[in-house]
């Protein structure tokens, strides 16, 4: 009996060691290409009060301003302090007829985490933008913003499963390591002009990456 209970046992982490090394290959492959943005490429901006500015003091100093600098092309900021995920999915197909751009940049859920909404709702939210953008043919990035808490922020395990159900291109670092900083943010919440740079600078890091620059 003994010796049936270790051929079993080799034999089941022999199948377990297989599934690991097929995991790890898996998930090993490069992150989505995107392609690459013509001189007169338009980026949309599309998210809360992160992406508005809130805090650096003037517009000039939003992430979307830097980045249309540091690139430059045209990025628009559709940024708007307090939206909820549900108002960004009324307002946005709007503003992709509005501006047309040729990627759109979704930084947005952060005020749903404040108030505690479902991370499911949230999520449902998310994709129904996400397939709003790529409907229309048209490429997007997602920045993964960070659950609040008292003690130690997390990221909110949705915003990479959506990005690698949509394979889309995404940062779910960045936001979370400015939010544990205190020397660059404005208040709780908000970053300063020195987060708000270094928050384009991840931005542009992942346009590069994923070759739309």
């Amino acid at each position: 009996m003994n010796a049936i209970n270790c051929i079993w046992a080799l034999t089941r982490y022999s199948l377990l060691g297989t599934i690991l090394i097929v995991g790890v290959a898996c998930s090993s492959g490069g992150s989505p290409e995107l392609s690459k943005l013509p001189p007169n490429g338009i980026i949309l901006a599309f998210g809360d009060s992160l992406t508005y500015g809130t805090g650096a003091g003037g517009s000039q100093y939003s992430y979307p301003s830097i980045l249309a600098e540091k690139i430059d092309r045209q990025v628009i900021n559709e940024g708007v302090p307090g939206e909820l995920s549900g108002e960004g999915v009324a307002r946005l197909s709007q503003m992709l007829d509005q501006y047309q751009p040729h990627l759109v940049i979704l930084c947005h859920g952060g005020n749903d985490l404040l108030r505690q909404r479902t991370d499911s709702q949230i999520a449902v939210n998310l994709r129904e933008m996400v397939e709003l953008v790529q409907e229309r043919g048209i490429e997007i990035v997602l920045l993964a913003v960070p659950r609040p808490a008292l003690l130690f922020m997390e990221p909110a395990g949705f915003y990479a499963e959506i990005a690698g159900e949509y394979q889309i291109p995404i940062d779910s670092e960045t936001l979370l390591n400015l939010e544990k900083n205190p020397a660059v943010k404005s208040d709780q919440i908000h970053l300063n002009r020195e987060g708000y740079r270094l928050l384009a600078e991840a931005v542009f890091r992942l346009l590069r990456s994923s070759g739309a620059l």
